[in-house]
């Protein structure tokens, strides 16, 4: 895709703070992978002659190094409790195996109860949102979180619709979701900047970042936390192994329950009952999930148009195909080959 030429249409003329928490042990990925994202928003702005947009903070329980899982380094520039915060500012809660600590710190809580009614917007990367979870911030919003930690923020957070099949809950045009959300596992923290920056600065401005940071390479399955084509779900869904195995060398097939149900030799409720058991979804949005990735991996890479790769991928139609992205992407497969296509 030709690189932009001319400076784009940009709303904003103020800054906006991005606040982004610290705690020892959190996941390094975790903060420096969405923070870049706004700063190199504000570095494709100063090639404009733009002012940057996005003022980056670092906040930790006080100001000094904060020790990642990494080994590396980050410094805080003040305490959390010395942040000012008005209403132009979104606060980014990381996460990390240390996340259940930072979850048990009442003074946090309170402090992110606070913030998030004075801010415009707050969010979590990874299992970060068992931090918001536990104080009490995802109440009735759609949230997700990393795979492996899904069980637990069910448990947490019964009142939230927890989501497994989705890299961020960020959602612009909704009233809640456009300030409260959540992301899954580590770099989908990344897709979720990248997001906000389409949110504030708009759609070119955003494809300028992501062909910079060369997103397509980082993600070129596109949107699902991990790839079903490697079927990591295996290990923790023993009786579906085979199965799982068969599903993605037959994407392009009719694979309707009866068809999987023969091929697992069980009863097709009985099916129903261990996929949603073990992998908390039905054989068919399963069955679409593997699909979705297929066709993600297809159009990143530019090895077929949109057509072929709805027949490919078993869509049939290329409009069943856009529903699909529509429905778990928000996108149109046209603007994901455009946004994430490689050359």
């Amino acid at each position: 895709m030709p690189a932009h030429t001319n400076a784009p249409a940009l709303p904003a003329t103020d800054s906006h703070q991005v606040l982004c928490l610290l705690y020892p042990g959190v996941m390094s990925l975790d903060v420096t992978g969405p923070m870049q994202v706004f700063a190199t928003a504000n570095d494709e702005r100063a090639r404009h002659g733009l002012p940057p947009y996005y003022r980056l903070v670092f906040a930790a329980q006080a100001a000094g190094p904060v020790a990642t899982t990494a080994g590396l380094r980050l410094h805080a520039d003040c305490g959390w409790r010395d942040v000012p915060l008005h209403p132009a500012t979104t606060v980014l809660v990381p996460g990390g195996d240390v996340a259940d600590a930072a979850a048990a710190d009442r003074a946090l809580r309170d402090w992110l109860c606070n913030a998030a009614t004075q801010v415009q917007r707050l969010g979590s990367v990874c299992s970060g949102a068992l931090v918001l979870a536990h104080a009490g911030l995802l109440d009735g919003v759609h949230a997700t979180t990393h795979w492996l930690r899904m069980a637990q923020l069910r448990q947490c957070s019964p009142a939230s619709q927890i989501d497994s099949d989705c890299l961020h809950t960020y959602n612009p045009a909704h009233p809640v979701q456009s300030r409260r959300f959540t992301s899954a596992g580590v770099t989908a923290g990344i897709d979720l900047a990248l997001a906000l920056v389409e949110a504030d600065l708009g759609r070119p401005l955003a494809l300028a970042v992501a062909r910079h940071l060369v997103m397509f390479m980082r993600r070129p399955g596109g949107q699902a936390q991990f790839s079903p084509l490697l079927t990591p779900e295996t290990q923790h869904a023993p009786r579906l192994t085979q199965l799982l195995e068969w599903i993605p060398s037959q994407i392009a097939q009719d694979l309707k329950v009866e068809q999987l149900a023969a091929q697992a030799c069980l009863p097709p409720r009985t099916l129903a009952r261990v996929f949603q058991r073990e992998l908390g979804t039905t054989p068919a949005r399963y069955v679409e999930r593997v699909r979705l990735e297929a066709a993600t991996a297809l159009l990143s890479q530019r090895q077929a148009s949109v057509a072929t790769v709805a027949r490919l991928c078993g869509f049939g139609h290329p409009e069943t195909l856009r529903r699909s992205f529509q429905r778990h992407l928000a996108i149109s497969p046209q603007a994901f080959a455009e946004r994430f296509g490689a050359g």
